[in-house]
């Protein structure tokens, strides 16, 4: 049975692991001085202490939680509060509403609840508080009233549901089509307009409609980029769509979001909006095939990448050579991506070594690494000359 820390699966909601540790630890401490301080505080009182200090558990765990629910607010790359675009902007509208309404019921109940429980408390040990046996003003008053609320809440929800699910343009009328699938653990995207194939990297223009048809390889996985719209699942044999824009150019950072292996929380994605004509030179960069290389060192990875000592195109596709592997990501523009391993480190050409010599210790649980040959304990490692000209060749892909 695989044992999997809690931080791996609460990285993708907290968006940065060492983050989320280095808080954990500081919260941790301040807890316990707290307690501490506390206790001592609450044995100089006889009178209900029991009382007192189950309130001081509860009222820490109310700290806890407020901490943890800040681990991921304004300023972070997947806040869902600053967002840039409708359908975001929009679910962020109805998650307001839904929140100015909890917190009025929230305030409403707890003040008739302490009021009642002071008004009708037993004066003393002899008398007996006057027994009430229903009112039907009161029961009428608070079946009606949480009924407006829900029909309240439920006008822009349901106006929501329509609003993210129909994407103002068609593909006739001009939105950008992606399909979208998901793998373990990585993304896979074609665009069928423009006959592109790419991995873990979307590009998009400006101010215009996306729609993500939304497909799975294996197992369950969900696609979600927080600032630009909610997340939606992708199930094997079942088709999903989403739609979003991006109203500002930039990177946004993509995730799964549904739990789907041991390195279901590396399993990321970023979208890049550009203008119209940055989209245009891009797509039609990816339609081109790569050079071939000139470099000695790097001619030298391409036989090793093509050849079975290295075994990578067994799995990885590089048009315009004999590399057609579908098992892994399309590695034909791969040096023109921001990140590696499914959004995990950036491209560089030392951690493109890093990668290629041990991709378990980046990317825990990665098939990489579990299914080629060269990562099998019985078989001979690469050597750092050989990695060298991996990377070489692979820093040629652009």
């Amino acid at each position: 049975m695989t044992i999997i820390p809690a931080y791996v699966i609460l990285s993708p909601v907290v968006g940065d692991i060492n983050s989320l540790e280095s808080s954990s630890k500081v919260i941790t401490k301040k807890l316990i001085t707290l307690w501490v301080l506390g206790h001592r505080r609450l044995n100089k009182f006889k009178v209900n202490f029991k009382f007192a200090r189950t309130l001081f558990v509860v009222l820490s765990l109310l700290v806890v939680s407020v901490f943890s629910a800040s681990c991921v607010g304004f300023g972070s790359s997947q806040s869902t509060f600053e967002v840039s675009g409708p359908v975001a902007q929009n679910q962020l509208n109805l998650f307001n509403i839904i929140l100015v309404l909890g917190v009025i019921v929230f305030v409403i109940v707890e003040a008739a609840l302490i009021y009642v429980i002071i008004k009708f408390r037993r004066k003393n040990d002899a008398d007996i508080p006057e027994q009430t046996h229903g009112n039907r003003t009161l029961e009428i008053t608070w079946t009606i009233i949480p009924a407006l609320i829900l029909i309240i809440a439920a006008i822009p929800t349901v106006s929501g549901v329509f609003f993210a699910a129909n994407p103002p343009l068609s593909a006739d009328e001009g939105a950008i089509v992606v399909e979208a699938t998901g793998h373990q653990w990585w993304f896979e995207f074609d665009y069928p307009q423009y006959g592109v194939h790419t991995a873990n990297e979307i590009h998009i223009p400006v101010e215009t409609p996306v729609i993500i048809n939304l497909r799975s390889d294996d197992v369950i996985h969900s696609f979600w980029v927080p600032k630009l719209a909610g997340k939606v699942d992708m199930v094997p044999g079942n088709k999903n769509h989403l739609w979003f824009q991006a109203d500002e150019a930039g990177e946004y950072l993509g995730q799964c979001a549904e739990f789907c292996g041991v390195a279901h929380a590396n399993m990321r994605f970023r979208v890049v909006a550009e203008s119209m004509e940055d989209f245009t030179a891009w797509t039609e960069h990816q339609l081109s095939e790569p050079q071939e290389p000139i470099e000695p060192l790097a001619s030298q990875g391409k036989n090793l990448f093509m050849g079975a000592r290295g075994g990578c195109m067994a799995c990885h596709q590089v048009r315009g050579t004999n590399a057609m592997g579908k098992i892994g990501p399309d590695l034909t523009h791969v040096a023109s991506r921001t990140t590696l391993a499914a959004g995990l480190t950036n491209n560089t050409q030392g951690n493109l070594k890093s990668w290629i010599r041990n991709p378990e210790k980046i990317k825990p649980g990665n098939l990489m690494s579990a299914n080629a040959p060269i990562y099998q304990e019985n078989s001979d490692e690469l050597t750092e000359a050989e990695i060298s000209a991996l990377a070489a060749y692979l820093g040629t892909l652009k």
